[in-house]
């Protein structure tokens, strides 16, 4: 009798990847894994040592196909903008694997190439070299947030999406104007989470990146306490 086959770690991970494709991490078992391998559980622990690493994992190589031809290009911001982008658009045709990374982070080569890459960017900033964590770390978690949130919008079915929909327009453009006033104010001109995503995402990391170029600006010379410009128009009187 033949014995049972060997699966490469590729081969399990593509395995995995495609589960999570119509299931969710709380769903998602090492034992389902194995039955769709036709394998038992611990054939696949000899591989991964925890449910939780083998999500890690998997989550990891939508980091590296981001990761795939990527060249910097630009300024300091245009190069993160566009990893980003990258990154988001890359899990966007995976959403629940966005939930995934969210969830459970990354360390594997993926993740150290995205790291590496926001880190030099950080650095070409201007910024101090003992700002940079923390800077990073900012950023690491606005754009995971941001892309675990917009999963969570891409994963409803079309039937969910139009109820959602219903309920929205039902909340918001019915609300009582004594008690919401604002609301009711502003009704027709707030948008569901779901519009228009992309605008919102580039919106809300720019306004971090711009956060952090202000903070890099050379500030005003402190040698005297006056301008070149206030020296002259005090030369000339011209007030």
């Amino acid at each position: 009798m033949a014995g049972r086959r060997r699966w490469s770690t590729e081969e399990i991970l593509d395995t995995a990847a495609e589960l999570l494709r119509t299931s969710d991490a709380d769903s998602f078992s090492v034992r389902k894994l194995a039955a769709a391998l036709g394998t038992d559980s611990s054939s696949l622990y000899r591989h991964f040592r925890s449910k939780t690493e083998l999500l890690r994992e998997v989550a990891d190589r939508i980091l590296l196909a981001a990761m795939d031809g990527y060249r910097p290009e630009g300024d300091w911001k245009q190069r993160i903008t566009s990893l980003a982008l990258r990154v988001r658009e890359a899990f966007g045709q995976q959403p629940q694997l966005a939930a995934v990374w969210g969830r459970y982070a990354s360390s594997g080569t993926g993740s150290r190439l995205v790291m590496e890459e926001v880190l030099q960017a950080l650095r070409a900033s201007g910024l101090p070299d003992e700002e940079i964590p923390t800077r990073y770390h900012r950023i690491a978690v606005l754009i995971a947030a941001l892309i675990a949130s917009e999963a969570g919008v891409s994963t409803v079915t079309p039937g969910e999406y139009e109820q959602g929909m219903e309920l929205f327009r039902v909340a918001v453009l019915g609300a009582d104007p004594e008690r919401f006033p604002a609301l009711a104010h502003f009704a027709r001109d707030v948008r569901p989470l779901g519009v228009d995503r992309r605008a919102a995402f580039e919106e809300i990391l720019a306004a971090q990146l711009a956060h952090i170029e202000a903070s890099v600006r050379p500030s005003r010379p402190t040698g005297s306490g006056v301008s070149a410009d206030d020296r002259m128009t005090d030369a000339t009187g011209d007030r």
